[in-house]
């Protein structure tokens, strides 16, 4: 039979992370694994302006027609000034609404591969668990390098740009643009100077994952370093994802753009973008960009919205500064990173011991979503790791 020949697969660990969680009785348990914020009463809001905008969307949509292929271009366009900046010259930007920033790293993957079959991309370790197969099974190949000492708790910005340095003209270099997932440990910078220096100078893509923005340091802030990066290299892909930034998560909405340095290239592109995404998902799910479209076109919705994603970063950065006031000696780095993860320089048996014991669930690989703790259990956190240390 067909299916005799698929061989078992292990269960994603994280999905399996939350059911350990939810079937655990104790009181003050504490999740740190799923991705998603949090606020103090440890809920993920719907944003007041998202529901606005629905409520809007329920009175005034003519339509649940298909959009197409490229799916809501004002969406897209409208993310624009956002995105590069309010003054960009986008005339040679191109971008198509994709499911969530996975689909917009899909079809980046994809579109790779259709210029140039296994193309090497290269990515600083450890990444988001699911940059390497997202690549891989496009057919790319990959290149690592280390981005960031674990134990040390800081970047490993030689080996990065020996990498960098190592690579061929050509080459793709995954780059996380702000709020670096897993680690929260970011380029300064004068760091992001000396990569879009040697990206330009060698001739390298860079694809630069965008998940975050605004919850790092502020949107221009978070996007600074992909607008040093546009300035120096010849070609730029930009996965976008609005699923955190909105609090879109079950919605999945993303957009990918491409900047060429020549406007017929970028409508070149745009005709494979649009080929390729036709077999993958035909059309993008509409909701949840038109929600963000909506926002964005009313002024009002657009402050709410950038006033309450303003409060969510502030949180992030004050659970950050309780840690690392608390435990001045193990959690300091923590202060200096940014956007809701850090990886903890402890084992996966402390992780163990950590979920059996003191009821603290997070990823084995000591990724702790901070979102998840409130000002009320950072304390009971603290004292959890100093006993397993």
């Amino acid at each position: 039979m067909l299916f005799d020949g698929l061989k078992p697969q292990a269960p994603d660990a994280l999905l399996a992370l939350i059911g350990m969680f939810a079937a655990d009785p104790r009181e003050g348990k504490i999740d740190l694994g799923v991705g998603v914020y949090r606020d103090e009463t440890g809920a993920t809001p719907v944003f007041r302006a998202v529901k606005a905008a629905e409520a809007k969307l329920v009175e005034t949509q003519s339509s649940k027609s298909y959009l197409g292929p490229e799916g809501d271009i004002r969406f897209t366009e409208l993310l624009k000034p956002i995105v590069f900046g309010a003054g960009a010259d986008t005339s040679s930007i191109v971008g198509v609404q994709t499911p969530g920033g996975t689909g917009a790293l899909r079809l980046a993957a994809e579109l790779i591969a259709s210029a140039k079959p296994k193309a090497t991309i290269w990515l600083g370790t450890p990444t988001w668990p699911n940059h390497p197969p997202t690549f891989s099974s496009a057919g790319l190949t990959l290149a690592t390098y280390r981005y960031f000492d674990q134990a040390a708790q800081h970047i490993r910005f030689d080996e990065m740009m020996d990498a960098l340095n190592r690579a061929e003209t050509g080459d793709v270099v995954l780059l996380h643009g702000c709020c670096h997932n897993p680690t929260g440990a970011n380029l300064t910078s004068a760091q992001w100077a000396e990569v879009a220096a040697i990206v330009g100078k060698r001739g390298l893509l860079p694809l630069v994952d965008l998940a975050y923005q605004g919850l790092g340091g502020g949107l221009d802030e978070d996007s600074a370093g992909l607008r040093m990066v546009m300035e120096a290299a010849e070609d730029v892909i930009i996965a976008y994802s609005c699923d955190k930034n909105f609090g879109l998560y079950r919605d999945r909405v993303g957009a990918l753009y491409v900047r060429a340095k020549q406007k017929a290239r970028a409508e070149l592109i745009l005709s494979n973008m649009l080929a390729l995404a036709r077999p993958n998902w035909s059309m993008p799910p509409d909701h949840g960009a038109a929600v963000v479209r909506t926002i964005l076109e009313d002024a009002a919705l657009t402050a709410d919205w950038r006033a309450e994603l303003t409060s969510m970063r502030e949180r992030i950065t004050t659970v950050r500064e309780a840690l690392a006031a608390g435990d001045s000696n193990f959690l300091a780095p923590i202060a200096q990173q940014q956007g809701m993860f850090s990886l903890l320089p402890i084992s996966a048996e402390q992780v163990a011991t950590l979920r059996k014991d003191h009821a603290v669930y997070m990823a084995g690989s000591g990724r702790a979503n901070l979102a998840g703790l409130t000002l009320k259990t950072v304390p009971k956190f603290i004292e959890a790791l100093k006993a397993v240390r």
